[in-house]
């Protein structure tokens, strides 16, 4: 069976101001140094929430946070300032193109063909860029720029 990574209660904080994120510090695990912006990809659960393909992301301080959507709070029944038990484990899953993604480059054959030649982690830059924006209009945004970058032959942030 795996040996996860943490396996613990932490306590749901929230970045100050309008909009700002509610999150869980994860001083366990460390920043990746090759993945984009030091995110460490895992897999788990946040109380009984299934968390599939999720990121931890940098603080800044060199300290890793878990991002809890309101989507999860709300399904979990917690605000910042609750206890939440978290387990997680390193996912190391294949490279999944969202099906959104694909969908939209399938609508330009020549930008499918180039993205499916880029390695893994360049496929991987665009997909962690479009799937770390907060709203769904962003999303949608990065993906249209994705695919027109894309069928330009671009790689990420050439």
């Amino acid at each position: 069976m795996e040996k996860p990574l943490i396996d613990k209660k932490y306590l749901l904080e929230k970045f100050p101001g309008k909009g700002g994120w509610t999150y869980a510090i994860i001083p366990e695990v460390l920043q990746d140094k090759h993945a984009h912006f030091g995110w460490v990809k895992v897999k788990g659960f946040i109380d009984d929430f299934e968390l599939k393909s999720y990121r931890l992301m940098p603080m800044g301080n060199g300290m890793l946070f878990l991002p809890v959507r309101a989507e999860i709070r709300k399904k979990i029944g917690k605000k910042d300032g609750d206890w939440v038990h978290v387990k997680l484990f390193a996912d190391n899953d294949a490279l999944e193109i969202p099906k959104e993604l694909m969908l939209c480059l399938e609508d330009e054959p020549q930008a499918l063909k180039n993205f499916l030649t880029y390695t893994e982690s360049e496929q991987k830059a665009y997909i962690d860029w479009i799937l770390g924006a907060k709203k769904e209009e962003t999303r949608i945004e990065r993906m249209a720029e994705t695919v027109n970058k894309v069928l330009k032959g671009l790689k990420w942030k050439s």
